[in-house]
């Protein structure tokens, strides 16, 4: 049984402009007490316009790309939060958590 249990909460927004899509995927946390800022991902699709128009293939990609883009920035965040407790780089010039 957990400990402590979290929500976290991503809600994806999704424009769509002639052949262009954009999603956000905004990151909030739900406890006051260790509430992290917003963190915002974004993606972008276009259609080519030889392509059939199907809007769930642009929305599926744009929120994609947001999430990608989201993860990146959270990775970031988490590496650099490891940075500023752990310091310096150890003698190897490598950290435990960085990926190979």
């Amino acid at each position: 049984m957990a400990d402590k249990q979290k929500d976290w909460t991503v809600r994806i927004r999704i424009t769509e402009d002639g052949d262009d899509t954009r999603a956000e995927a905004v990151l909030s946390t739900e406890d006051a007490a260790e509430e992290i800022s917003p963190v915002t991902g974004r993606g972008v699709a276009h259609r080519n316009p030889i392509d059939r128009p199907i809007p769930e293939v642009g929305d599926e990609l744009a929120a994609s790309r947001a999430l990608e883009d989201l993860a990146i920035r959270l990775h970031d965040i988490a590496s650099d939060d490891i940075v500023e407790l752990a310091g310096p780089v150890d003698q190897g010039g490598s950290r435990a958590w960085e990926r190979p």
